[in-house]
């Protein structure tokens, strides 16, 4: 456990490091200042809104505001994930630290616990900043917020996760691309399946089930979402944005929570596998 631990705390520092982190903490200042601006707006481009209409719109931008907060995470984690097992065995660094008796599976655990470190903390931050935000311009505050900001960064673990597994057996960059390319995908799908079922198409509406399956970060982003919006609200204007991709009228199961840790915890283990199977 202190092998792991170890790992874990040099993992995180060498995160910390990295140009990535400049990167994203440059773009989420941006997305935060720019979603302040909008949030103020929000009553001068509306005027005449009722309560309820303002808090919808308000929730809805929030939603849209927070997907962007997601796919910034997603970004960085991915591509942080990459240079961590691949990066790593292709520059000989792996190989020096393996050479010590430290069992595969200790490092790559310490390396995973370190980037869910990472990842979680700046869902954290970044979140709570703009929750802030919404609330002095707006003066609204989603009615669950603690669950969303837990759902979204349990979405950045699976997404780090997968590229955890990916960067066992492909380059780093390759292994960022495919993560990212598959969150992007699974979104769209759960976007499209959303709309087959806003129209009453069961076959269309079954892309984003079986995608959500397959990859659960679009299906926690989506429980996010509803966490994030006022459910008396939703219930109000129903008809006007069934199907909407920044709204959620549904909540996520509990069988589908344990899904995705179950889901999460049987990647990792491929991914130990798999760095347990290849050569340095």
């Amino acid at each position: 456990m202190t092998i792991v631990l170890t790992i874990a705390g040099l993992t995180l520092r060498e995160a910390v490091r990295r140009k990535v982190l400049r990167s994203l903490a440059v773009l989420t200042v941006l997305l935060l200042s720019l979603s302040a601006w909008g949030f103020s707006r929000i009553d001068a481009e509306f005027g005449g809104l009722t309560s309820g209409e303002s808090k919808l719109i308000a929730a809805m931008v929030l939603n849209l505001v927070m997907f962007g907060l997601s796919l910034i995470a997603a970004l960085g984690t991915a591509f942080l994930a990459g240079p961590t097992v691949s990066g790593e065995a292709e520059s000989g660094i792996a190989l020096a630290v393996l050479a010590r008796p430290v069992r595969r599976t200790a490092v790559l655990l310490g390396k995973w616990l370190g980037l869910v470190v990472f990842g979680t903390g700046f869902v954290a931050v970044a979140g709570t900043a703009q929750l802030l935000i919404v609330k002095l311009t707006t003066g609204y505050w989603p009615p669950d917020p603690v669950a969303g900001l837990a759902l979204l960064a349990g979405q950045a673990v699976a997404l780090l996760t997968l590229g955890l597994l990916l960067s066992t057996v492909i380059s780093p960059m390759a292994s960022g691309i495919v993560a990212v390319g598959l969150f992007g995908a699974t979104w769209i799908a759960g976007v499209v399946g959303g709309l087959g079922g806003a129209l009453g198409n069961a076959s269309v509406e079954r892309i984003g089930t079986v995608s959500q399956v397959l990859l659960p970060t679009d299906g926690l982003w989506r429980g996010a979402m509803r966490s994030f919006q006022d459910p008396s609200l939703l219930s109000q204007f129903s008809e006007a944005f069934e199907g909407h991709p920044f709204l959620s009228a549904a909540p996520l199961t509990g069988t589908y929570l344990i899904w995705a840790v179950a889901w999460t915890a049987l990647v990792l283990a491929l991914a130990g596998l798999a760095f347990q199977r290849r050569d340095l």
